[in-house]
């Protein structure tokens, strides 16, 4: 079955996996197999074939308002307008390899991507504006600081 036809088919105990892993990223097989029926080791297989079919891209720790400043930095959004001759799967290609990026999306309008970035302070942020123009082919940026998250993750389907 190709990763494809796996998407397409996520059956009813998937999804509840794919939830569980939603709200707690780090529940163990284990404990997710009590939840959905099934064993250990079930779980662990559906949960790699998830994985590996790419409609589970990755886990993350979402930090807490208690964490201090210095460890969370400057939050911030940077639309980006590539050069014409620049390609797009390029430019994502390097966003992946900078671990100041925690989302890179593509969107419509007149910028091309939408960028939310985490900087240690203003100097690291300026460096990554200057690597955006430098290596990435970025044309045109625009950067906004966040003051404050008004709300958590978002609840899963």
């Amino acid at each position: 079955m190709s990763s494809r036809e796996i998407i397409r088919h996520v059956d009813r105990i998937n999804e509840q996996i794919i939830s569980i892993l939603h709200v707690d990223g780090r529940a163990s097989f284990s404990a997710i197999g009590r939840q959905v029926g099934l064993s250990t080791n079930a779980v662990a297989v559906r949960v790699r074939r998830l994985e590996n079919s790419g409609v589970i891209v990755g886990y993350r720790a979402v930090l807490g308002s208690d964490v201090p400043e210095s460890t969370t930095g400057l939050e911030a959004f940077i639309d980006v307008r590539l050069h014409p001759d620049r390609d797009s799967e390029e430019f994502l290609a390097w966003a992946v390899g900078v671990h100041q990026i925690i989302d890179a999306v593509h969107v419509t309008g007149p910028y091309d991507y939408l960028l939310r970035v985490r900087a240690r302070d203003t100097a690291a942020l300026d460096r990554l504006l200057r690597l955006l123009k430098k290596d990435a082919g970025a044309a045109q940026t625009q950067t906004r600081l966040a003051l404050r998250e008004a709300a958590g993750p978002a609840p899963s389907p």
